[in-house]
Protein backbone atom coordinates (compact mmCIF):
# COMPACT_ATOMS: atom_id res chain seq x y z
CA UNK A 1 0.00 0.00 0.00
CA UNK A 2 1.46 3.75 -0.44
CA UNK A 3 2.63 6.24 2.30
CA UNK A 4 -0.13 8.10 3.53
CA UNK A 5 1.16 10.18 7.20
CA UNK A 6 4.47 11.83 6.13
CA UNK A 7 4.30 11.08 2.55
CA UNK A 8 6.83 13.34 0.53
CA UNK A 9 4.12 14.44 -1.59
CA UNK A 10 0.68 14.65 0.52
CA UNK A 11 0.78 18.35 0.23
CA UNK A 12 1.03 18.65 -2.82
CA UNK A 13 -1.54 16.23 -4.09
CA UNK A 14 -4.46 17.84 -1.53
CA UNK A 15 -3.57 21.09 -3.20
CA UNK A 16 -3.64 19.38 -6.81
CA UNK A 17 -6.50 17.39 -6.29
CA UNK A 18 -8.60 20.15 -4.13
CA UNK A 19 19.43 5.69 -21.37
CA UNK A 20 18.62 2.87 -20.98
CA UNK A 21 18.54 3.75 -17.65
CA UNK A 22 18.97 0.52 -15.72
CA UNK A 23 19.81 -0.39 -12.15
CA UNK A 24 21.02 -4.20 -11.17
CA UNK A 25 20.93 -5.17 -7.83
CA UNK A 26 20.41 -2.03 -5.84
CA UNK A 27 19.79 -0.58 -8.32
CA UNK A 28 -2.52 11.63 -24.27
CA UNK A 29 -26.28 32.39 -36.81
CA UNK A 30 -27.50 33.84 -33.23
CA UNK A 31 -25.31 31.42 -31.17
CA UNK A 32 -22.68 33.32 -33.10
CA UNK A 33 -23.97 36.46 -30.97
CA UNK A 34 -23.75 35.14 -27.82
CA UNK A 35 -20.48 36.10 -25.31
CA UNK A 36 -17.72 34.35 -25.90
CA UNK A 37 -16.35 31.60 -23.06
CA UNK A 38 -14.10 33.14 -20.43
CA UNK A 39 -10.49 32.05 -21.31
CA UNK A 40 -9.04 29.37 -18.79
CA UNK A 41 -5.94 30.58 -17.29
CA UNK A 42 -2.92 29.30 -17.69
CA UNK A 43 -1.93 26.83 -14.22
CA UNK A 44 0.31 28.46 -12.16
CA UNK A 45 3.51 27.51 -12.20
CA UNK A 46 5.37 26.68 -8.45
CA UNK A 47 8.44 28.77 -7.99
CA UNK A 48 10.18 25.52 -7.16
CA UNK A 49 9.77 24.35 -10.97
CA UNK A 50 10.80 28.24 -12.14
CA UNK A 51 14.09 27.81 -9.75
CA UNK A 52 14.74 24.23 -11.36
CA UNK A 53 14.54 25.72 -15.19
CA UNK A 54 16.97 28.89 -14.05
CA UNK A 55 19.35 26.28 -12.56
CA UNK A 56 19.50 23.77 -15.76
CA UNK A 57 18.92 26.23 -18.53
CA UNK A 58 20.62 29.38 -16.95
CA UNK A 59 17.80 31.63 -17.00
CA UNK A 60 16.59 33.85 -14.38
CA UNK A 61 12.78 32.93 -12.63
CA UNK A 62 11.20 35.64 -14.74
CA UNK A 63 12.75 34.40 -17.80
CA UNK A 64 11.12 30.57 -17.05
CA UNK A 65 7.93 31.89 -16.34
CA UNK A 66 7.62 33.65 -19.81
CA UNK A 67 9.57 30.62 -21.51
CA UNK A 68 6.75 28.03 -20.50
CA UNK A 69 4.11 30.63 -21.23
CA UNK A 70 5.51 31.48 -25.14
CA UNK A 71 6.04 26.93 -25.09
CA UNK A 72 2.53 26.24 -24.55
CA UNK A 73 1.58 29.12 -27.34
CA UNK A 74 3.54 27.17 -29.42
CA UNK A 75 2.50 23.76 -29.73
CA UNK A 76 -1.08 25.49 -30.04
CA UNK A 77 0.63 27.09 -33.11
CA UNK A 78 2.41 23.88 -33.96
CA UNK A 79 -0.71 21.97 -34.73
CA UNK A 80 -2.75 24.80 -36.83
CA UNK A 81 0.42 26.01 -38.76
CA UNK A 82 0.83 22.14 -40.18
CA UNK A 83 -2.42 21.79 -40.80
CA UNK A 84 -2.10 24.99 -43.18
CA UNK A 85 1.50 24.27 -44.94
CA UNK A 86 0.07 20.92 -46.15
CA UNK A 87 2.25 19.14 -48.04
CA UNK A 88 5.05 22.20 -47.89
CA UNK A 89 5.69 21.34 -44.30
CA UNK A 90 9.24 20.56 -43.47
CA UNK A 91 8.80 20.58 -39.41
CA UNK A 92 9.16 23.00 -37.00
CA UNK A 93 11.45 24.18 -33.65
CA UNK A 94 10.79 26.68 -30.92
CA UNK A 95 13.24 29.48 -30.43
CA UNK A 96 14.02 30.16 -27.16
CA UNK A 97 15.81 33.84 -28.42
CA UNK A 98 12.64 34.99 -30.07
CA UNK A 99 9.83 32.76 -28.01
CA UNK A 100 8.39 32.07 -31.46
CA UNK A 101 7.52 28.75 -33.54
CA UNK A 102 9.50 28.54 -36.38
CA UNK A 103 7.74 26.20 -39.51
CA UNK A 104 9.96 24.89 -42.57
CA UNK A 105 8.37 25.15 -45.73
CA UNK A 106 9.21 24.30 -49.39
CA UNK A 107 7.01 26.44 -50.75
CA UNK A 108 6.88 30.40 -50.28
CA UNK A 109 3.05 30.28 -51.54
CA UNK A 110 1.97 28.40 -48.16
CA UNK A 111 3.94 31.06 -45.99
CA UNK A 112 1.58 33.90 -45.56
CA UNK A 113 -0.79 31.37 -44.53
CA UNK A 114 1.08 29.59 -42.11
CA UNK A 115 2.08 33.17 -40.26
CA UNK A 116 -1.21 34.08 -40.27
CA UNK A 117 -1.03 31.30 -37.46
CA UNK A 118 1.67 33.13 -35.36
CA UNK A 119 4.85 31.08 -37.06
CA UNK A 120 7.93 32.77 -38.28
CA UNK A 121 8.64 30.70 -41.55
CA UNK A 122 11.79 29.69 -43.19
CA UNK A 123 12.19 27.89 -46.73
CA UNK A 124 14.03 25.09 -47.14
CA UNK A 125 14.55 22.64 -49.74
CA UNK A 126 13.28 18.94 -48.39
CA UNK A 127 9.92 18.74 -46.94
CA UNK A 128 9.18 16.76 -43.62
CA UNK A 129 7.69 13.20 -46.01
CA UNK A 130 10.80 13.60 -47.48
CA UNK A 131 13.14 13.67 -44.80
CA UNK A 132 10.99 10.71 -42.73
CA UNK A 133 10.84 8.63 -45.97
CA UNK A 134 14.70 8.56 -45.87
CA UNK A 135 14.97 8.29 -42.34
CA UNK A 136 13.04 4.91 -42.92
CA UNK A 137 15.13 3.89 -45.43
CA UNK A 138 18.18 4.56 -43.30
CA UNK A 139 16.47 2.77 -40.64
CA UNK A 140 16.58 -0.41 -42.77
CA UNK A 141 20.33 -0.60 -42.94
CA UNK A 142 23.12 -2.37 -40.89
CA UNK A 143 24.33 -0.14 -38.45
CA UNK A 144 27.90 -0.46 -36.92
CA UNK A 145 28.53 0.07 -32.94
CA UNK A 146 30.27 3.45 -33.81
CA UNK A 147 27.29 4.87 -35.03
CA UNK A 148 25.67 5.81 -32.26
CA UNK A 149 22.17 7.69 -33.41
CA UNK A 150 20.10 9.36 -36.64
CA UNK A 151 17.16 11.52 -36.62
CA UNK A 152 15.31 14.19 -39.07
CA UNK A 153 16.81 17.51 -38.15
CA UNK A 154 14.39 20.53 -39.45
CA UNK A 155 16.84 22.88 -38.42
CA UNK A 156 19.20 21.42 -41.22
CA UNK A 157 16.76 19.50 -43.30
CA UNK A 158 18.53 17.07 -43.17
CA UNK A 159 18.74 13.71 -41.87
CA UNK A 160 21.89 14.09 -39.01
CA UNK A 161 24.04 10.88 -38.27
CA UNK A 162 25.83 11.05 -35.05
CA UNK A 163 28.96 9.15 -35.05
CA UNK A 164 31.08 8.18 -31.90
CA UNK A 165 34.42 10.27 -31.85
CA UNK A 166 37.27 9.01 -32.64
CA UNK A 167 35.65 6.47 -35.24
CA UNK A 168 34.18 8.49 -37.74
CA UNK A 169 36.76 7.14 -40.52
CA UNK A 170 36.22 3.43 -40.04
CA UNK A 171 35.73 1.59 -42.74
CA UNK A 172 32.97 0.56 -41.12
CA UNK A 173 31.63 3.86 -40.58
CA UNK A 174 32.40 5.01 -43.81
CA UNK A 175 30.75 1.93 -45.20
CA UNK A 176 27.35 2.77 -43.46
CA UNK A 177 27.46 6.81 -44.38
CA UNK A 178 27.88 6.11 -47.83
CA UNK A 179 24.84 4.19 -48.02
CA UNK A 180 22.76 6.67 -45.76
CA UNK A 181 23.80 9.42 -48.22
CA UNK A 182 22.28 7.18 -50.98
CA UNK A 183 18.74 7.23 -48.77
CA UNK A 184 18.88 11.20 -48.70
CA UNK A 185 20.15 14.41 -47.41
CA UNK A 186 22.70 13.42 -44.63
CA UNK A 187 25.00 15.69 -42.23
CA UNK A 188 27.25 13.98 -39.86
CA UNK A 189 28.21 14.76 -36.34
CA UNK A 190 30.39 13.46 -33.41
CA UNK A 191 29.08 12.82 -30.25
CA UNK A 192 30.27 10.76 -26.96
CA UNK A 193 29.21 6.95 -26.86
CA UNK A 194 25.69 6.51 -25.77
CA UNK A 195 25.44 4.34 -22.73
CA UNK A 196 23.06 1.28 -22.69
CA UNK A 197 19.58 2.22 -20.93
CA UNK A 198 19.74 3.32 -17.37
CA UNK A 199 17.37 1.48 -15.70
CA UNK A 200 18.62 1.38 -11.76
CA UNK A 201 -1.75 5.96 -5.39
CA UNK A 202 1.57 5.18 -8.54
CA UNK A 203 3.35 8.97 -9.36
CA UNK A 204 5.75 9.30 -11.93
CA UNK A 205 9.49 9.46 -10.85
CA UNK A 206 8.68 6.93 -8.38
CA UNK A 207 10.87 3.83 -7.92
CA UNK A 208 9.81 0.56 -8.79
CA UNK A 209 11.12 -2.70 -8.76
CA UNK A 210 10.98 -6.17 -10.69
CA UNK A 211 13.82 -8.71 -10.18
CA UNK A 212 16.74 -7.13 -9.16
CA UNK A 213 16.06 -4.29 -11.38
CA UNK A 214 15.15 -0.94 -10.48
CA UNK A 215 13.35 1.47 -12.64
CA UNK A 216 11.44 4.44 -11.79
CA UNK A 217 7.65 5.08 -13.08
CA UNK A 218 6.55 6.99 -16.33
CA UNK A 219 3.12 8.08 -16.28
CA UNK A 220 -0.08 7.12 -14.41
CA UNK A 221 -2.78 5.50 -16.31
CA UNK A 222 -6.34 4.36 -15.68
CA UNK A 223 -5.42 1.00 -14.74
CA UNK A 224 -2.03 1.45 -13.91
CA UNK A 225 1.71 3.33 -15.35
CA UNK A 226 3.83 3.06 -18.59
CA UNK A 227 7.56 2.81 -18.44
CA UNK A 228 9.91 1.79 -20.53
CA UNK A 229 9.71 -1.68 -22.11
CA UNK A 230 13.91 -2.74 -20.88
CA UNK A 231 12.87 -2.58 -17.56
CA UNK A 232 10.67 -5.64 -17.71
CA UNK A 233 9.25 -8.35 -20.29
CA UNK A 234 5.52 -8.60 -20.13
CA UNK A 235 4.05 -11.08 -17.29
CA UNK A 236 7.17 -9.64 -14.81
CA UNK A 237 6.01 -9.00 -11.62
CA UNK A 238 6.43 -5.36 -9.76
CA UNK A 239 7.35 -4.46 -6.85
CA UNK A 240 6.88 -0.51 -5.08
CA UNK A 241 9.17 1.30 -3.12
CA UNK A 242 8.31 -0.64 -0.21
CA UNK A 243 9.01 -4.02 -1.63
CA UNK A 244 5.15 -4.90 -1.57
CA UNK A 245 3.08 -6.42 -4.93
CA UNK A 246 2.09 -3.54 -7.16
CA UNK A 247 1.23 -5.43 -10.61
CA UNK A 248 2.23 -6.98 -13.53
CA UNK A 249 3.93 -5.97 -17.11
CA UNK A 250 0.76 -6.43 -19.42
CA UNK A 251 3.18 -5.33 -22.57
CA UNK A 252 6.28 -4.37 -23.11
CA UNK A 253 8.39 -3.53 -26.39
CA UNK A 254 12.28 -3.56 -26.31
CA UNK A 255 14.47 -3.59 -28.55
CA UNK A 256 12.91 -1.59 -31.59
CA UNK A 257 10.22 0.27 -29.16
CA UNK A 258 11.10 0.88 -25.17
CA UNK A 259 7.84 1.08 -23.71
CA UNK A 260 5.94 -0.77 -21.31
CA UNK A 261 2.40 -0.79 -19.56
CA UNK A 262 2.36 -2.20 -16.02
CA UNK A 263 -1.26 -3.31 -14.24
CA UNK A 264 -2.01 -1.83 -10.56
CA UNK A 265 -3.48 -3.68 -7.84
CA UNK A 266 -2.95 -5.00 -4.47
CA UNK A 267 -4.31 -1.92 -2.78
CA UNK A 268 -2.31 0.33 -5.29
CA UNK A 269 -4.01 3.13 -7.14
CA UNK A 270 -2.99 5.92 -9.82
CA UNK A 271 -2.68 9.22 -9.39
CA UNK A 272 -2.22 12.32 -12.11
CA UNK A 273 1.66 12.96 -10.22
CA UNK A 274 4.86 13.61 -11.20
CA UNK A 275 7.44 13.86 -7.92
CA UNK A 276 9.19 16.67 -7.71
CA UNK A 277 11.98 14.74 -5.51
CA UNK A 278 12.24 18.07 -3.15
CA UNK A 279 13.41 20.45 -5.52
CA UNK A 280 10.24 21.43 -7.22
CA UNK A 281 6.64 20.77 -5.19
CA UNK A 282 5.03 17.04 -6.94
CA UNK A 283 3.60 18.53 -10.55
CA UNK A 284 -0.19 17.26 -11.46
CA UNK A 285 -0.32 15.99 -14.80
CA UNK A 286 -3.27 17.54 -16.96
CA UNK A 287 -2.55 16.32 -20.75
CA UNK A 288 0.07 14.92 -22.91
CA UNK A 289 0.54 18.28 -26.39
CA UNK A 290 4.15 17.25 -27.39
CA UNK A 291 6.17 20.38 -26.91
CA UNK A 292 8.24 21.35 -30.35
CA UNK A 293 11.94 20.95 -30.61
CA UNK A 294 13.70 23.81 -28.48
CA UNK A 295 10.86 23.82 -25.62
CA UNK A 296 11.80 23.62 -21.75
CA UNK A 297 11.44 20.16 -20.76
CA UNK A 298 12.04 18.41 -17.42
CA UNK A 299 13.05 14.95 -16.23
CA UNK A 300 11.76 12.70 -12.82
CA UNK A 301 13.85 9.52 -11.58
CA UNK A 302 14.06 7.82 -8.63
CA UNK A 303 18.44 7.92 -8.87
CA UNK A 304 19.07 11.93 -9.47
CA UNK A 305 15.16 12.81 -9.38
CA UNK A 306 14.64 16.49 -10.43
CA UNK A 307 16.00 17.79 -13.78
CA UNK A 308 15.73 19.98 -16.81
CA UNK A 309 16.97 21.19 -20.28
CA UNK A 310 15.37 21.36 -23.88
CA UNK A 311 14.09 19.08 -26.24
CA UNK A 312 16.71 18.52 -29.06
CA UNK A 313 14.95 16.17 -31.21
CA UNK A 314 12.42 13.71 -32.35
CA UNK A 315 11.87 11.05 -33.98
CA UNK A 316 15.13 9.42 -33.80
CA UNK A 317 17.27 6.09 -34.04
CA UNK A 318 19.56 5.21 -31.26
CA UNK A 319 21.62 2.59 -31.48
CA UNK A 320 22.81 1.79 -28.21
CA UNK A 321 26.25 0.42 -27.11
CA UNK A 322 25.34 -3.07 -26.46
CA UNK A 323 23.98 -3.33 -29.95
CA UNK A 324 20.23 -2.87 -29.41
CA UNK A 325 18.37 0.09 -31.77
CA UNK A 326 15.17 1.85 -30.81
CA UNK A 327 13.36 3.51 -33.31
CA UNK A 328 11.08 7.42 -32.74
CA UNK A 329 12.80 8.72 -29.31
CA UNK A 330 12.76 12.24 -28.32
CA UNK A 331 16.42 13.52 -27.69
CA UNK A 332 17.25 16.12 -24.84
CA UNK A 333 19.86 18.05 -23.15
CA UNK A 334 18.52 16.65 -19.72
CA UNK A 335 21.45 14.62 -17.68
CA UNK A 336 20.10 11.07 -16.07
CA UNK A 337 21.71 8.11 -14.30
CA UNK A 338 21.23 4.45 -14.02
CA UNK A 339 18.06 3.78 -11.87
CA UNK A 340 15.74 7.05 -13.80
CA UNK A 341 15.09 4.15 -16.83
CA UNK A 342 10.88 4.61 -17.34
CA UNK A 343 10.77 8.03 -15.18
CA UNK A 344 8.69 11.26 -16.27
CA UNK A 345 9.50 13.72 -19.26
CA UNK A 346 7.33 16.68 -18.54
CA UNK A 347 7.15 20.15 -19.96
CA UNK A 348 5.23 22.45 -17.77
CA UNK A 349 1.91 20.11 -16.88
CA UNK A 350 2.09 18.39 -20.19
CA UNK A 351 3.26 14.74 -20.22
CA UNK A 352 5.63 13.58 -22.87
CA UNK A 353 7.46 10.27 -22.72
CA UNK A 354 9.80 7.88 -20.69
CA UNK A 355 13.15 7.76 -19.83
CA UNK A 356 14.97 5.27 -22.01
CA UNK A 357 18.88 5.97 -22.39
CA UNK A 358 21.80 7.92 -22.81
CA UNK A 359 25.22 9.20 -21.89
CA UNK A 360 26.70 11.36 -18.70
CA UNK A 361 25.85 11.66 -15.83
CA UNK A 362 24.15 14.46 -13.63
CA UNK A 363 27.46 15.49 -12.31
CA UNK A 364 29.27 16.52 -15.77
CA UNK A 365 26.15 16.20 -17.44
CA UNK A 366 25.10 14.32 -20.69
CA UNK A 367 22.02 13.69 -23.14
CA UNK A 368 19.02 11.65 -22.82
CA UNK A 369 16.66 10.02 -25.06
CA UNK A 370 12.58 9.59 -23.98
CA UNK A 371 9.75 7.13 -26.24
CA UNK A 372 6.76 9.30 -25.96
CA UNK A 373 4.26 8.91 -24.37
CA UNK A 374 1.60 9.26 -26.53
CA UNK A 375 2.81 6.37 -28.59
CA UNK A 376 2.89 4.31 -25.71
CA UNK A 377 -1.11 5.32 -24.67
CA UNK A 378 -1.75 4.40 -28.23
CA UNK A 379 -0.21 1.08 -28.60
CA UNK A 380 -1.65 -0.14 -25.79
CA UNK A 381 -5.04 1.88 -25.63
CA UNK A 382 -4.50 3.60 -22.60
CA UNK A 383 -5.78 6.86 -21.00
CA UNK A 384 -3.72 9.35 -19.40
CA UNK A 385 -4.44 9.90 -15.87
CA UNK A 386 -5.14 13.85 -15.60
CA UNK A 387 -6.01 16.13 -12.61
Amino acid sequence: MRRTKGSRRTTALRAGLSTLLLVVGTWGGAAALAPAAAAQPAPELSRGLEAAMARDLGITKTQARERLAAERDAAKVAREAEKKAGASYAGSWFDADTERLTVALTSSQKADSVRESGAATRTVEHSAAELDAAKQRIDELDAPAAVSSWRVDPKANRIVIDVVEGQEDTSAVRSFLAEARDAGPVEVSSVPEPATTFAAGTVGGDPYYTGNVRCSIGFSVHGGFVTAGHCGGAGASVRGWDGSDIGTFQGSSFPGDDYAYVSVGNGWWTEPVVIGWGTVPDQLVRGSAEAPVGSSICRSGSTTGWHCGTVLATNETVNYSDGTVVHELTKTSVCAEPGDSGGSFISGDQAQGVTSGGWGNCSSGGETWFQPVNEILGRYGLTLHTA
